[in-house]
């Protein structure tokens, strides 16, 4: 067995994000690093390649494992993986190849606590998501009001194309099978968007849990920016699969999300718009001080997206 570390090779260092693909599932099977590939295995020994490189994150269902040498591969190429519950509605844990970026990190800090810088945010994000420019002199608390209705609104007229019986959006991981359909399949199509999203703020070199409209989950920055692109992507998918009724929706959900997130270039977008929504808060990136230590080895410049580590 080797780990990709073989010192004949060349060093291994992650591809941008907007050339990957965006998500695999494994939902049974052990993951290794088999003969320098990073493979899944079944309970018959037979072996498949998964080009872990290429990939933005790997979800990995209830009866899958995973070696030691295949989590350290998947960070040293950049790839996120996920450990999630059944239809990938509930997320237990997550590794962290990127975000290894602490100016970035520092940046988004500042951002998030200055109050007329946040707001700045958030009323780009509104623009970005609604195609129009917000209500002038709205408090961020206010512009959630106007976005909240808006999106209710939203889920109707997407139930009323699809011809799909719709109540409220109700959504509990405990009690998964209670779910309708509509919001079954939404639950599963906005887990894919999470994601790929998570993956996209790591490797942009951001922190997943600061957020500017979202607050107190390990993900909230991430839940603003998949909003950004959430109606136009997964939201249409699921209505649409929903109408449909197939006998394994949230499976039929993951197909039409991964064929979405190709055709419109999802990741190619998400680490831009990133940089757009940061940067309407007006406020620099600033230099670290003069004071404090450098590294004593600087970090070799790569291909790869900045927040991945080197």
């Amino acid at each position: 067995m080797t780990t990709g570390n073989s010192p004949l090779l060349p060093r291994l260092s992650p591809i941008t994000i907007k050339e990957r693909v965006s998500l695999a599932y494994v939902e049974r099977g052990e993951l290794d690093v088999l003969d320098g590939a990073f493979v899944v295995v079944d309970v018959n020994g037979v072996r498949t390649h998964i080009p872990v490189g290429g990939v933005s994150c790997l979800m990995l269902e209830p009866g899958a494992r995973i070696s030691h040498a295949a989590v350290a591969l998947a960070a040293r190429v950049g790839c996120l993986i996920c450990w999630i519950g059944e239809a990938g509605v509930r997320l237990y844990s997550a590794g962290q190849p990127g975000g290894a970026r602490s100016d970035r990190l520092l940046y988004q800090a500042k951002l998030a606590l200055d109050e007329n810088a946040r707001l700045k945010v958030v009323r780009k994000m509104y623009k970005i998501r609604f195609g129009e420019e917000p209500p002038a002199k709205r408090s961020v608390r206010q512009l959630q009001g106007i976005e909240g209705a808006r999106v209710k609104k939203m889920y109707e007229l997407f139930a009323r194309k699809f011809g799909v019986e719709w109540k409220y959006r109700k959504y509990d991981p405990a009690k998964w099978d209670s779910g309708d359909m509509p919001n079954r399949c939404l639950s599963s199509a906005t887990a894919c968007l999470y994601g790929i999203t998570e993956a996209a703020v790591l490797a942009a070199g951001y922190a997943p849990a600061i957020g500017f409209i979202h607050t107190g989950k390990p993900l909230s920055f991430v839940y603003d920016i998949a909003d950004l692109f959430k109606f136009e992507t997964v939201v249409p998918a699921a209505f649409k699969i929903a109408s449909e009724k197939p006998v394994n929706a949230e499976q039929s959900v993951r197909h039409a999300c991964r064929a979405i997130f190709r055709q419109t270039k999802l990741l190619q977008r998400i680490i831009p718009t990133i940089e757009e929504v940061l940067s309407a808060g007006e406020i620099p990136m600033s230099a670290p001080p003069e004071d404090m230590i450098q590294p004593a080895i600087p970090n070799k410049e790569g291909l790869s997206d900045a927040g991945h580590r080197a």
